[in-house]
């Protein structure tokens, strides 16, 4: 896939909403960064669709949208013409965009203002938004063993999700099921563990695939400070997610 006008716009796109994964693709090979950024502007499009709007039907009418897009794309259909979707159509497969789907169809948690319903609901939105993100980078990339990226990715999405915490609270969200310290500490804690778990498998995901998980960043201080000091997460005081040495994990393939 080569870059032209459109990728070089979700290039732009993520540069400006996402500068972590902007970083974490340009120190990816040229031709992953054609698949990495419209998966990457993909996310930001469908991550702020909820947000944009204090009215769930045109949020809704928003999240459809990109549906409608994933179904075009699942059963092989001229997907409109748009400067994400039409370079996201190249990136991915037919039988992949069911995964971007998920991601769309989990995005309708952030409309409303209803709590998570227990854990199992809280794991299958970080799986089914960081996880599914990651791992369609990954698996369009390269080799990959879906578990591992599973549980870096879970180990990321909870660390970005607590960076979150003080603007979904302000926005009337109930983010956490115990947003006490300790069911703070004890969310972080489980997620650094599964983070620990696929850096201990790094093997496992091949050199080409290897710039998906970039992105982990520094979600392994992120999440060793909220279980030192929860208190952290309220205040908005967490370690910043980009500030990680990605030059040396890049070389050294240690993410």
């Amino acid at each position: 896939m080569a870059f032209d006008g459109d990728v070089n716009a979700c290039a732009a796109m993520v540069s400006q909403a996402d500068p972590l994964r902007f970083r974490c693709a340009m120190a990816a090979p040229v031709a992953a960064r054609a698949v990495l950024f419209p998966l990457y502007a993909f996310n930001i499009e469908v991550s702020r669709a909820p947000w944009v709007t204090q009215e769930p039907m045109i949020a809704e009418m928003r999240l459809q949208w990109w549906r409608d897009v994933c179904d075009e794309m699942q059963e092989g259909k001229a997907v409109r013409r748009h400067e994400v979707a039409t370079p996201l159509t190249a990136a991915v497969t037919a039988e992949d965009a069911k995964l971007l789907d998920d991601l769309v169809a989990a995005r309708r948690w952030d409309i409303y203002r209803d709590a998570f319903e227990d854990e199992a609901h809280f794991d299958q939105y970080i799986d089914q938004t960081a996880g599914n993100l990651m791992w369609m980078a990954a698996k369009s990339l390269g080799q990959a063993d879906e578990n591992t990226v599973r549980d870096a990715a879970f180990g990321a999405g909870v660390a970005a999700f607590l960076h979150a915490i003080p603007q979904l609270v302000a926005h009337g969200r109930v983010p956490l099921l115990d947003g006490t310290d300790a069911g703070v500490a004890a969310l972080a804690r489980r997620a650094l563990d599964r983070l620990q778990s696929a850096r201990a498998q790094r093997g496992s995901v091949s050199a080409a695939a290897r710039p998906a998980l970039f992105p982990v960043g520094a979600s392994a201080q992120v999440l060793n400070a909220a279980i030192k000091s929860p208190q952290r997460v309220g205040e908005g005081s967490l370690p910043d997610m980009n500030h990680f040495p990605l030059a040396w994990r890049a070389f050294s393939g240690r993410w």
